[in-house]
């Protein structure tokens, strides 16, 4: 009997595959595959997702960094462009797998790492979507610190007054979190045109403040020699990798919604990319703008923000405020608070992972990630890169080389299913990924190969794809075209049933 159907390229549990799992300890209503009748994200979801995150405070920071570190304009959106192409390349391959099967990312985990070795990658994505989550934070409450002392001077005798204003932006974030990942497709419909008008209205500002576009883009490159340029390059295109290298791996809960493969690749490919290569090229020309109006590169827009007249401040506070609650419910909150809950699905809630999310972005200080862009793209962005460039080039390889795309959604709901293994581990998983980790951590060891640790998280990726591949290619875990046949359902265009040979 069938237990999972397939419809148009997307593939849902019938009845009796439901039936076969919905008691066990790795199911709940969060981590579930997907109904056809829940895949109701449209194209437009998706652009309006990639908006909202794209337009946000630490995509402006990252390209200002640039500047800082010495990158003219071009080469500072050259590095940008060229580094969100790549990223895109497994960001729509995971797609696939969340659109086609209707999985979140620690259920899709378990193909790669087990029921149990899950718990891996979907922390270590935790651990960094907590980290943003902190970032943000501290970002949003910095913008209202700011409103509040533009009008009110004397808040800024107040003690601790920064911490109270996070803590308070902390707390409404949450409070928005709780509704979880359906409500961020309405949180984009929203914020996505404010952010995009604020956005050209500062670079209207700039443009008119600066005398022109050629002072906004005159600031020359500090490299004397392309080897000094290299030096920095090589290193900050990582970076740039890495900052979408998180959403890379949690994709599939989002797609998992998608209406089609089309929509949501055909959005996700137009968006990405454009809106981050023009909200990029506004903050390095505003930025570079600073430095003609104030004689200096002022990269954090809060510290621009501060300059403005009161009512500017306000309108400027409302935008930051929007864009860091936007970016941190859809892109930082959701795939920890998933990873959390997937610990013990029959108690832990999503609720209960966001708020445990929250406390840990606090532990991590994102007060010092953020005090200078060294720290911000060489510290952060350049070591978690690391570790999830190698997690990426598993689940591609996993997905599109080892299985072909063909997978048993009722096993991965089984505590000793084939995709447990042995124990709950896949040990083959974590040799490829000690593989991709200790091939990056060789450029920080071994003197002439700096260059394999500024590249870590392409280093990783392909060496940990590769490791991969070659060591389950014969696993006794993959389906055949006729095993899969025998438990799937296969409908054509418009509903009818392929001929094949299996009881339904």
């Amino acid at each position: 009997m069938a237990t999972q159907r397939e419809e148009n390229g997307i593939v849902t549990l019938t009845d009796a595959g439901t039936a076969q799992v919905q008691d066990s300890a790795l199911w709940n209503d969060d981590l579930r595959p997907t109904t056809r009748a829940e895949h109701n994200w449209s194209g437009w979801s998706f652009a309006t997702l990639w908006i909202g995150m794209c337009i946000c405070i630490p995509t402006y920071t990252l390209a200002a960094g640039l500047i800082g570190l010495g990158m003219s304009v071009w080469q500072s959106i050259f590095t940008i462009f060229l580094g969100n192409l790549i990223i895109m390349v497994p960001i729509l391959l995971n797609a696939h797998a969340g659109t086609k099967f209707g999985i979140p990312y620690p259920v899709f985990a378990r193909l790669w790492f087990g029921s149990k070795g899950a718990h891996l990658p979907a922390m270590a994505r935790a651990l960094v979507g907590a980290g943003w989550f902190g970032i943000n934070a501290w970002i949003g409450g910095a913008a209202l610190d700011t409103l509040l002392t533009a009008f009110y001077a004397a808040w800024a005798n107040v003690p601790m007054h920064t911490g109270i204003v996070f803590m308070l932006f902390w707390v409404l974030t949450m409070v928005i979190a709780y509704r979880g990942p359906q409500a961020v497709k309405k949180l984009g419909a929203f914020s996505a045109p404010i952010l995009a008008i604020l956005a050209i209205a500062l670079f209207v500002w700039a443009y008119l403040k600066a005398d022109g576009l050629g002072p906004m883009l005159a600031t020359p490159s500090k490299f004397a020699t392309t080897g000094e340029f290299l030096n920095v390059f090589w290193p900050a295109l990582t970076g740039v990798i890495a900052f979408w290298a998180t959403l890379a791996l949690n994709i599939p809960d989002f797609c998992r919604y998608a209406v089609s493969q089309k929509s949501q690749a055909g959005a996700q490919l137009l968006t990405m990319p454009v809106t981050m290569a023009i909200f990029s090229f506004i903050g390095v020309a505003v930025t570079s703008a600073t430095v003609v109006i104030y004689g200096e590169a002022i990269w954090d827009p809060v510290a621009l923000l501060a300059k403005f007249p009161p009512y500017v401040v306000l309108i400027g506070a409302i935008g930051i405020v929007l864009a860091s609650i936007t970016v941190n419910v859809s892109a930082n909150l959701v795939a920890p608070a998933r990873a959390i809950e997937n610990l013990w699905p029959r108690r832990i809630t999503f609720g209960v992972g966001a708020v445990v999310t929250g406390l840990i972005g606090i532990a991590m200080q994102p007060w010092f990630i953020m005090e200078n862009f060294g720290n911000y793209i060489f510290g952060w962005l350049g070591t978690y890169g690391a570790l999830l460039g190698p997690i990426d080039g598993i689940a591609v390889a996993d997905y599109w080389l080892v299985r072909k795309r063909r997978l048993d959604l009722v096993e991965l709901y089984k505590p000793n299913g084939k995709y447990s293994y042995a124990g709950g581990f896949n040990m083959k998983s974590m040799y490829a990924l000690l593989a991709g980790i200790g091939a990056s951590l060789l450029g920080l060891i071994v003197p002439g190969l700096s260059f394999l640790w500024e590249n870590a998280w392409t280093v990783g990726l392909f060496v940990s794809m590769f490791a991969y591949w070659w060591l389950m290619r014969t696993d006794a875990s993959l389906l055949t075209q006729t095993e899969y046949e025998h438990i799937t359902d296969v409908q054509r265009q418009g509903g009818v049933q392929q001929d094949r040979n299996v009881t339904v």
